[in-house]
């Protein structure tokens, strides 16, 4: 199963990433749809494989992933993915305690890329000479921080796949969900909580912060 998390980069990955991104963003719409739905088929035989199955009134598994597909290959004007994507998992003596907890494990997941890509980009003002690195292993410190903060400024997430299976030995349910959220929001919540945490620390960087992480 693929999940969706993105590790972290050195400023020269992360360039390289945007590079990708845009040249992502070249492709045709047909293009692009393609390669989701071939993408969507392929993971999709694998979950059903592994005994994953959609609960009642849910679109099919296959059409799930293809939508998700679609969403990760969504970019804006500067070369960003449109949407973060998490996966989350969870175990629970019924359905929807199961799902419940799975939710709250995307959105921490979430907050973990957003928090990996703050990071970047802090490294990448660094080695532009944008930052020095009094300045950076301050911020850094309120990144890492921040990241519970981070996950508490998340709002609305959006759910694109749910699937479930059951545990033969205990018949307890496991819930898997892959959930998107606006990269847009997901800048301004990251940028909320490290404001937060510079504040709370008395550090004036807190005031320059639109202007290093260039958002």
């Amino acid at each position: 199963m693929m999940l969706l998390l993105a590790p972290a980069v050195d400023g020269q990955d992360y360039k390289e990433q945007i590079k990708e991104r845009q040249e992502l963003k070249k492709a045709s719409r047909k293009e692009l749809d393609e390669k989701a739905s071939k993408d969507a088929r392929k993971e999709a035989k694998k979950l059903v494989k592994e005994g994953w199955k959609t609960p009642p009134g849910a679109l099919p598994l296959e059409k799930q992933l293809d939508r998700s597909y679609i969403m990760q290959f969504q970019f804006d004007d500067e070369g960003f993915p449109k949407y973060i994507m998490a996966d989350g998992m969870s175990v629970g003596g019924n359905y929807d305690a199961a799902k419940m907890q799975a939710l709250e494990l995307a959105k921490q997941n979430l907050a973990g890329q957003i928090q990996s890509e703050v990071g970047s980009l802090i490294e990448t003002s660094v080695a532009n000479n944008q930052l020095d690195g009094n300045d950076a292993e301050s911020i850094t410190k309120s990144v890492m921080a921040a990241k519970s903060l981070i996950s508490n400024s998340i709002g609305r997430i959006i759910p694109v796949v749910e699937a479930y299976r059951e545990i033969k030995s205990n018949k307890n349910s496991q819930v898997l969900v892959r959930v998107a959220y606006s990269q847009e929001m997901a800048r301004k919540a990251a940028k909320k909580a490290i404001k937060k945490s510079l504040e709370e620390q008395g550090n004036a960087l807190h005031g320059k912060l639109d202007e290093i992480l260039n958002w």
